[in-house]
């Protein structure tokens, strides 16, 4: 067993093993929710009387097929006005055709910040209405 950085010995960790939720505050919250629901297609559920929008991404467990597992997507009508350009977290969602999915969004007025490929995946930024900057994915396996 190693040692830890103080010379004893090193305790088992515990780690992160996947992402239970996106949390994200908004001015305007079902405004935002809409936005979302329109351009990505997302079914938003209402809570807490209109002050939250969300829906869960149910997905099998790698290590047991038999498990469910979810990842939270919400989005929360904040208590105090939020700054236009927020750069807290960047979120990134896969999607299956980069090229159609740009094109619609571009249909639909949004404007794309960059577009870039790497040898692992295709890529593209905007921002939705509240200033909050999305990256967009495509692997290329």
């Amino acid at each position: 067993m190693k040692k830890n950085a103080m010379g004893g010995k090193a305790e088992k960790r515990i780690s992160v093993d996947g992402i239970g939720g996106v949390f994200i505050h908004a001015n305007d919250a079902k405004a935002l929710s809409n936005w979302y629901a329109h351009h990505f297609g997302l079914k938003l559920e209402t809570y807490e009387d209109g002050k939250v929008y969300g829906t869960e991404f149910k997905y099998r467990r790698l290590s047991d097929s038999s498990k469910v597992d979810s990842t939270v997507f919400s989005i929360t009508q904040s208590k105090v006005p939020l700054a236009a350009e927020r750069e807290e977290a960047v979120i990134n969602y896969r999607v299956r055709d980069l090229a159609a999915f740009l094109e619609q969004l571009k249909a639909d007025g949004i404007e794309i910040e960059k577009t870039e490929d790497f040898d692992y995946g295709r890529f593209a930024w905007i921002k939705d209405p509240e200033g909050n900057r999305i990256e967009l994915y495509q692997p290329l396996s």
